[in-house]
């Protein structure tokens, strides 16, 4: 559940709301004036904001704007008793993610702060890890099992090719045999890491047999191998 931060200078409605979102499983902090709110958001990092519009010292608009001015991406939904389209759009405008017009029911208004934080939640979930992973000429897709080699196909075990992975992610840095055969084994299984050195070569091999003068996976003496950066 969300922590939620209330500015608004309503009583009344802070309480009505406050009971609703407490009921709701939330975590619920109040503040009175824009200021006030400033402070707590800073201090207490909400997981989303509901501000009036019309409030003490610090309006709601001016606040969503120094929020965003900055770069803060706090879920924030402006609240407030103006209805015209000119209203809602100058809000969105300056950065909020909602506006709720009142009076709104509880019921409707936790709806849409539900449907925000799921946005944004996903907004903030890192990105799918890539099919392709593309080094030079070396091109492996992870959903296919399939490594080319200047468009050519090499035939891998999948042993083979999370090796090339592992090296192929990170071009130009010595790995060592037991990080290697960590990554491309992905167990913890105990077996000598020189087994490396025979992938290796089984794969220098394939590499070989379509150009003669590949040298990509380079031996570094008393560290282990690297992808040379293309």
């Amino acid at each position: 559940m969300a922590n939620v931060l209330l500015i608004e200078d309503d009583r009344a409605l802070t309480d009505a709301l406050a009971m609703a979102f407490e009921d709701a499983g939330h975590t619920v902090s109040a503040e009175a004036d824009g200021k006030d709110g400033l402070a707590r958001i800073e201090r207490d990092r909400p997981d989303v904001v509901i501000c009036d519009v019309q409030l003490p010292r610090l309006d709601g608009l001016s606040l969503c704007r120094m929020l965003r001015a900055r770069g803060d991406a706090v879920p924030f939904v402006l609240l407030t008793a103006r209805d015209s389209e000119l209203d809602q759009a100058l809000g969105l405008d300056l950065g909020a993610d909602d506006y709720v017009v009142k009076p709104a029911s509880a019921r409707i208004l936790l709806a849409r702060v539900h449907a925000l934080l799921r946005r944004h939640a996903a907004r903030q979930k890192p990105p799918a890890e890539a099919v392709l992973v593309i080094a030079g000429a070396l091109q492996i897709d992870r959903e296919r099992l399939e490594v080319r080699w200047h468009g050519a196909a090499v035939e891998t075990t999948v042993t083979e090719l999370r090796l090339l992975e592992a090296l192929a992610a990170r071009p130009g840095i010595v790995l060592s045999r037991a990080r290697l055969l960590e990554l491309a084994r992905g167990d913890d299984s105990s077996v000598a890491d020189r087994l490396i050195d025979t992938y290796v070569r089984r794969l220098r091999r394939k590499f070989e047999a379509i150009d003669a003068t590949f040298d990509a996976i380079e031996t570094v003496i008393g560290a282990g191998y690297r992808l040379r950066a293309p």
